[in-house]
C-alpha cells in the first residue's frame, strides 16, 4: 500500500495456524506441492514501512509500523485511520502522516470468518471514497464445499462494512476466493479479482476479474464462470440459474492475487496508462505452471480490451521452482509499479526508465 505522502506499508504475512486445514493424504500432497511452489513459510504478522526520501527507486528507510497481528493483509487509509483486515477482525489504528511507528492497540472494527479450518485466510480491504463503507474480501473455507455449507457461512464473498459501526453486510457472493481489490477510476465500479476452484483438471477453472454488481452470485460452489455446472457439490439449479458471468478470465490456476489500476498521472508510460495491473502468484499444481508474473489488462471506457500483456516475468527457474510469486501491486505516483514478492520475500519496483529495480 502506498500512502499519499509515497511511503508504501508492506504486510509481512503468511497464514495463522490452522490445526484443522490439510489433513489426510490430500492435505500431506498439497502441502507438498505448496513447498515446493515456495508457498510455505511463519508469519512474521508485522506491517513495515519503507520510504524513499531521495526518490531513487530504492528505500532507504525500514521501519515496523505495527506488529503483534495475526496474519494481516489488507490496509486502508481513510484521513487519519489506518484499517488492517487480519485473519479474524477488522481493526483501526490512528495514524499520523510521517509516522514510522504506531504504538497503541488497534480496535477492533469487526469479525471475520476464521478458526481452526480457515482455508483461505487472506482478507482484503478497500475503502469507498467518502471512507464510510470498507469493502471486505473474505474466501471460502474449501476447495468446493467439500466441509459442508455450514462451514461457509458468509465467506467467498466481499462484504461491506459500516466503518463507523462494524456492521456488514453481503454485497456479492459465490466468488470462491477474491483478493485484490481496486476501484476502476473512469465508472468507479469496485473490481475484484477471483481464485476458482481445484481438481477439475490443469486446464480448469480459469481465475477472473470482474465488475462486482450489489447483491451479485458468481456461482461458488455450484458452477463457475456463470452456469457451467460444477458436478460436484449437489445439486442446486436455482442458484446457478441466478450466476453472473465474470467479465476476464485471467488463466487457469494463475493465483490472480493482486490488482491495481493505472493512474491518471505518475504512471508508466503507453500502453499502461488505462487498464489494470494483475499480481499472479502462480500454480501450486498445474502442469506447466501458470501465473508467476505480472500482467496488464488495457482498458478502454471502463471496461477490459484485448489480451493480457506481461509486465514482469522470470520468477522461475529452468527447473520450474519458484525463485518468487508475485502478490500485490500498486503503482507507486512516481512513475513505477511496486510489486510484492513473498518468496523472493521483496519488493520490487518496474519503471519505464530504470527497468526492475529491487526495493
Amino acid at each position: 500500500m502506498v500512502l499519499p505522502n509515497g511511503d508504501v506499508l508492506v504486510a509481512e504475512t503468511n497464514g495463522p495456524k490452522r490445526p484443522g486445514d490439510g489433513k489426510g493424504i490430500r492435505g500431506w500432497i498439497q502441502g507438498l506441492l505448496q513447498g515446493r511452489a515456495g508457498a510455505k513459510t511463519e508469519s512474521a504478522n508485522r506491517i513495515t514501512l519503507l520510504r524513499d526520501a531521495d526518490n531513487d527507486g530504492r528505500a532507504e528507510t525500514r521501519a515496523v509500523l505495527l506488529e503483534g497481528l495475526n496474519s494481516p493483509y489488507g490496509m486502508a487509509l481513510v484521513g487519519e485511520t489506518l484499517y488492517v483486515a487480519d485473519t479474524d477482525a477488522l481493526l483501526r489504528f490512528p495514524y499520523r502522516p510521517g509516522e514510522t511507528r504506531i504504538a497503541v492497540q488497534g480496535e477492533k472494527v469487526t469479525d471475520f470468518p476464521g478458526g481452526a479450518l480457515n482455508h483461505h485466510w487472506t482478507k482484503n480491504v478497500i475503502a469507498a471514497a467518502d471512507g464510510g463503507k470498507l469493502y471486505v474480501a473474505v474466501g471460502s473455507n474449501s476447495n468446493i464445499a467439500e466441509n459442508g455449507l455450514e462451514a461457509e457461512h458468509e465467506r467467498a464473498a466481499v462484504w461491506e462494512v459500516d466503518a463507523r459501526t462494524g456492521r456488514h453486510r453481503i454485497f456479492a457472493s459465490g466468488t470462491r476466493n477474491p483478493v485484490g481489490l481496486a476501484w476502476e477510476p473512469k465508472t468507479r465500479a469496485l473490481w475484484v479479482a477471483v481464485n476458482e476452484r481445484d481438481e477439475l483438471g490443469s486446464d480448469l477453472v480459469p481465475d477472473y476479474m470482474t465488475a462486482l454488481k450489489d447483491g451479485g452470485f458468481y456461482g461458488w460452489p455450484w458452477s463457475y464462470y456463470g452456469q457451467h455446472v460444477d458436478p460436484r457439490p449437489a445439486p442446486n439449479p436455482g442458484m446457478v440459474a441466478r450466476a453472473i458471468p465474470p467479465d476476464y478470465a485471467l488463466g487457469p490456476h494463475t493465483a490472480s492475487l493482486g490488482l491495481a489500476f493505472a493512474p491518471a498521472e505518475g504512471g508508466l508510460p503507453a500502453p499502461y496508462r488505462e487498464g489494470a495491473f494483475i499480481g499472479q502468484h502462480g500454480s501450486w499444481n498445474r502442469r506447466p505452471p501458470s501465473g508467476y508474473k505480472v500482467i496488464f489488462v488495457s482498458f478502454a471506457d471502463g471496461r477490459p480490451q484485448g489480451p493480457p500483456v506481461d509486465v514482469l516475468g522470470g520468477f522461475l527457474d529452468a527447473d520450474g521452482k519458484a525463485q518468487g510469486r508475485p502478490v500485490g501491486v500498486a503503482p507507486d505516483g512516481r512513475g513505477g509499479l511496486l510489486v510484492a514478492d513473498d518468496v523472493g520475500n521483496k519488493v520490487w519496483r518496474v519503471s519505464a526508465s530504470g527497468g526492475v529495480a529491487q526495493r
